[in-house]
């Protein structure tokens, strides 16, 4: 990482470091080793999720939909597995594969018919809740497959196989965005859409591929969340688009695209979790849950946007003293 990745990437990992101690120390059973195996389960999903929802946001667009996109997914799987008795690696093929087809869907409509992806999205998310509820039977389905469970619950060399699958995709969206032609045109193309095409990059085609990244990581999350529960619904996800968002510019993701780490987004996602798992802890309701997520996703924002007014100031604070040492000079 160059230097100013550093600072940036040691921000959020001093918050989180914050929120570890304050939960920590109003909370007992939070150091407990099941507790942190719990927390290590929650954080695999959503972490996945918001991998493709910050390529997306360094774009400079927004992904609304993972969450009902989610719930459809987990229901394709579940009817694939149960119902027309597909093997597991079938399903799971058809399950990340119809992911990458919904975010192509989104990304067509955002990248070559110019619509907001803000409305895009929106409508995806109740779109996608709908199909949900009409994927036979339209009630959840239980009891899917021990194979299936055993892809979240399992161990490799005593390793939880959900941190492996974290680790494993996060090296690679890192390589991706820091070592590729591909993931310096979304930083480009984030910071600046006219001069990204004046300079030759194809921006409808990378916009549209970002779209794609976040279907496939909705249609891993689906796989991982109906693994974990061993069954479909349609309310599996609900939510999790606007956590998903929150762990993105928690860890430091610009709303105004261009900016953002992926590493970030994973400090990101974990003090969201922390944050949840202290609350759950504390039996605080889902509704004071609901408020606290969106006062840090209001908190984060309004950060990122007084940091970039501050820097603005700051060239006129250093032209200020130097003025200032000239005239003490003379």
């Amino acid at each position: 990482m160059k230097r100013s990745s550093i600072a940036e990437f040691l921000g959020p990992l001093a918050a989180l470091a914050v929120v570890v101690a304050f939960v920590a120390i109003t909370t007992p059973t939070f150091l407990a080793a099941e507790n942190f195996r719990n927390i290590a389960l929650q954080v695999a999903v959503l972490s996945v999720v918001a991998l493709g929802a910050t390529v997306v946001i360094i774009t400079g667009g927004i992904d609304l939909s993972p969450g009902s996109m989610i719930a459809l997914l987990t229901m394709v799987l579940a009817m694939s597995i149960q119902l027309n008795g597909q093997p597991l690696w079938l399903a799971i093929l058809i399950t990340v594969g119809l992911g990458a087809l919904l975010g192509a869907l989104n990304g067509g409509l955002v990248a070559y018919l110019r619509i907001p992806s803000f409305i895009v999205t929106l409508a995806g998310l109740s779109a996608f809740k709908g199909m949900a509820l009409i994927v036979p039977p339209g009630s959840p389905i239980f009891s899917l497959s021990d194979d299936l469970s055993n892809l979240f619950y399992g161990t490799l060399f005593g390793i939880p196989l959900p941190f492996i699958y974290v680790v494993v995709l996060y090296t690679a969206a890192t390589l991706m965005m820091n070592r590729t032609k591909f993931g310096r045109e979304i930083y480009a193309i984030g910071g600046n859409q006219a001069a990204a095409r004046l300079s030759g990059i194809k921006v409808q085609r990378v916009r549209m591929s970002a779209f794609v990244i976040a279907g496939i990581t909705a249609g891993i999350g689906a796989v991982l969340l109906a693994a974990r529960l061993n069954s479909g619904s349609p309310n599996y996800g609900a939510g999790l688009e606007l956590q998903a968002i929150a762990g993105a510019v928690v860890g430091g993701a610009s709303l105004a695209g261009g900016r953002g780490h992926v590493l970030n987004t994973l400090v990101g996602t974990l003090i969201i979790v922390v944050v949840q798992n202290g609350l759950n802890l504390n039996a605080v309701s889902t509704s004071v849950q609901s408020i606290t997520i969106g006062a840090i996703i209001l908190l984060a924002v309004a950060l990122d946007i007084w940091r970039n007014k501050l820097t603005s100031l700051l060239p006129f604070f250093r032209s200020s003293g130097a003025q200032a040492q000239v005239r003490e000079a003379s």
